[in-house]
Formats: structure tokens, sequence, C-alpha cells
């Protein structure tokens, strides 16, 4: 999170390395709304809120209230959208996402609709075009049907592969937008940034469009690093009114979890990042070496207790590990209470990851066949 330029001072860049200690304060800087005002509406209409939500790990919204609930309110058709960048392997940073769609899907009914970015992969991170492809064929569709997502109720597709009105979009939208409000917006761009920035707009508002659904109703769940992009296209909406007439997409935004150091979760950095397919025993051998909250003794850590605030373990039970609210109380009021030391803790949190990961990739097997027959890769 850069202090210069941007709002308050504040500039989120999406295609950088962002940390935030407080997102109450990124919230306010952005407007962007908390989420737990919704959560009372979504339980009238008899729908119980997902672990992300009721954690507070989805921690903000732009018009979830206007575009979804009102939209289930009226029984309207509603449409979730996000995409994934195929530049390196599925890591539970990804799967954050994958369950917010599966729950979007199997609980409110939504239409999933999945954007395989190799045009920005190879536009901003150099990926081959092959290799881009293989992996959101292998390693991005794969590995969310396997974690439960329907291909019968999703559309994947690249952004290189897209038909005629998406394209149109792209070129509607850049005559909508100044460079120096893009620059407000990004920072410094490149004109790969540029292309890749409204090929973004269209991935979002295309499902609105009659030859992709019609779905005026859109919701766009993403990591808060992603919000200019959400800026951006609510202002492209609102200036071509008169040409093509769309509604303002809602967007929700989550925490970004942790790398097993405390830095950021990426492909970049498989040491300190744990991914789907790791071999369970890799995949053990990481987690036994992550930063804790712990203190520096044994005897400290009974005395004044844990930090889990500070545990990238801790973190793993808060997003993917521990589903039960209750056992999860337990385990932070253990580590607080200096009953539990970080090694038993660890050990605990590796029995968990291993259970998931070697039933998750007898799945993925299967799923890999699955994803090349519903994806049209692109050509060149």
């Amino acid at each position: 999170m850069e202090e210069q330029g941007g709002a308050g001072g504040v500039r989120l860049d999406p295609w950088g390395t962002l940390e935030v200690k407080d997102y109450d304060r990124l919230r306010r800087v952005f407007g962007i709304r908390s989420f737990s005002e919704v959560i009372p509406a979504l339980r009238e209409l008899g729908f119980e809120p997902s672990l992300h939500m009721r954690r507070g790990i989805l921690f903000g919204h732009r018009d979830f209230d206007r575009v979804v609930v009102e939209g289930l309110r009226r029984g309207e058709p509603v449409a979730v959208l996000t995409g994934f960048m195929p530049s390196g392997r599925f890591h539970f940073g990804h799967k954050l996402t994958a369950d917010q769609l599966i729950y979007y899907q199997r609980v409110l009914g939504l239409r999933v609709f999945v954007a395989l970015a190799d045009a920005e992969a190879f536009a901003v991170r150099r990926i081959p075009r092959r290799e881009a492809i293989r992996l959101g064929v292998e390693e991005y569709v794969a590995n969310l049907i396997a974690l439960g997502l329907d291909p019968d109720k999703t559309v994947f597709y690249f952004q290189t592969n897209r038909g005629a009105p998406y394209y149109r979009l792209i070129q509607l939208a850049s005559g909508r937008v100044t460079a120096a409000e893009m620059e407000a917006i990004y920072g410094d761009l490149t004109p790969a940034k540029v292309v890749s920035a409204l090929t973004q707009v269209a991935d979002i508002l295309h499902p609105q469009l009659d030859e992709y659904g019609g779905y005026k109703r859109v919701l766009v769940p993403v990591g808060v690093d992603q919000d200019p992009h959400l800026r951006l296209t609510r202002d492209i909406v609102d200036r071509l009114s008169g040409v093509v007439e769309l509604m303002r997409p809602a967007s929700t935004y989550h925490k970004l979890i942790r790398g097993l150091d405390g830095g950021k979760m990426s492909s970049s950095r498989p040491d300190y990042t744990i991914f789907l397919t790791d071999p369970p025993s890799e995949a053990r051998r990481k987690l036994m070496r992550a930063l804790t909250g712990g203190r520096a003794t044994a005897e400290e850590q009974r005395r004044l207790g844990g930090v889990p605030e500070a545990c990238t373990v801790y973190d793993l039970y808060l997003y993917h590990l521990l589903p039960d609210d209750s056992e999860l109380l337990r385990v932070y009021r253990d580590c607080r209470g200096g009953v539990i030391l970080c090694g038993e803790c660890k050990r605990f949190a590796a029995e968990r990851l291993l259970e998931f990961l070697e039933r998750h990739q007898e799945r993925l097997a299967e799923a890999r066949e699955t994803a090349w027959s519903i994806v049209e890769p692109p050509s060149f």
C-alpha cells in the first residue's frame, strides 16, 4: 500500500505487493462499506453467511445490498464474476476466492463466470502463451472444479478467446477515460497495464450483455488490492450511458492471507506459499517452518501466552483449516492462555492440512481431464 498519490495518500496497486495492517482505515479512505452491515439482510432472506463473512475475512463491499440482496429479494438473476491470472500454481490465497464462488453458486444460486487472465499474464507478467494456457486449465480450472465449483453452472473463458461484443467493450471503455485519470487510479502505467485494466473492465461488464446472458446484476469478489479495477469500471459505466445501458457492478473485498513468513502469499515465493498441488510431505515441511506468534521460550509462552493475530499458522486455521467456529475459538484461547505451544499447534495444523491435500489431490486428477473438455483454449 503506497503512501503517496491515490485517495487520502494511499494507492492500491493491483500488480504490486500489498501488505495491509489497518483494513478499517483502508475502507474509510476508499469509501468501501463494512460487509457486516449486509449480513442481517442475507439472514432475513434465509441465507446463512459463509465462513469468511461471519469471521470478518470478507470485510467490505460496494453495493452488495443494491445489486445482490435486492436481486435475490426480487427473484432476479445475479451473476458473480472473478478472474485468475495464470502466472503460477494455485495456492491457498486463490482458494479463498474459490470458496466464495462455491458459496455464491451453491447457497445463493448465482451464475458464476471465471476469467482466465491470459492476456494480463502475457503482457504484465511475461508468461509464455502456451504456459499461461496450460496453467489456466490444469491449475485454475481443475482446482476450482476439484474444490467443488460445478462446471455445468460455471462459464470459464480465456480473455484472448472471448467474442466480438466483449472486445467492443474494451474499445468503448478506452474512449471514456483519460490518461490522467488512469494515472490517478493506478500510478505509473505501461501500455500493457493500460490494456490490461481496460480488458478487466470488459471482464466485469460483459455478463450484462445479451450475448453473454444479460445478467444486469453482477458481483465481483476480489482482494482489496484489485479495487482500482472496480473503481475504474464503475466510472466507465456512468460515462457509457446512452451508448450501452449497463448497471454498476457490486464488489466484495477480502483480507489477504499472509505467506508463511508473514509476507505476501504468492506463486513467486514458493518457500512461503502452500500450493494445492504440493506433495503432502513438502507442505508439512513448509508449515513446520512457518512464522508464529509464539514467545522466545516455552516458559514465556506458558506465562504470557501466544499472539495468534501474528501467527501465520493461525491464519490457515482462520481462513481454511477449521470451519467449526467453536474449534477455532478453542485454538485461539489455548494459544492466548499459553495452554498450547507452537510445536504442538503446528503438528495439529499439519494433520488437518495433509488430510485436506490428500482428499483434494485425489479429486484433482479427474478434474484435470474435465477441465480440458470444457474450456476452449486460444489457438495462439
